[in-house]
């Protein structure tokens, strides 16, 4: 009988063990669905909030479109026609910006000017 007690008991002992691992498990998962159910809570919270802010901004953005396109038009008139003017440049810089801001690349087989100073006797 004692055997028969030993196996009860091991019997109980470890259906008590298995138990208490699926209670365990059960209380972890009740866990992690809070926090998912509190994260898509505040992600909602969060969409709401963007949505009203989204739609403010669309409207008050339909009230300025006309002045948008103005201030757009002044400023694409001051970038086509860029003026460069030596101030610290050299003058072969200037005419390469002047090259690229009238879209036509300078050619390389043109001089770039003359060499400064004398040029040095042939020995």
């Amino acid at each position: 009988m004692t055997r028969a007690r030993l196996a009860a008991l091991a019997l109980l002992l470890v259906a008590t063990a298995a138990g208490s691992w699926q209670a365990r498990g059960w209380l972890e998962d009740s866990h992690r669905l809070t926090a998912e159910q509190a994260a898509r809570q505040a992600i909602d919270a969060a969409l709401v909030r963007e949505s009203e802010i989204a739609t403010s901004v669309e409207a008050r953005l339909a009230e300025l479109q006309a002045s948008e396109r103005i201030i757009d038009r002044g400023i694409i008139r001051e970038i086509e026609r860029p003026i460069y003017r030596r101030v610290c440049l050299e003058p072969d810089a200037i005419r390469l910006l002047n090259d690229a801001a009238a879209g036509r690349a300078p050619d390389p087989a043109d001089p770039a000017g003359t060499l400064p100073g004398a040029a040095a006797a042939a020995d």
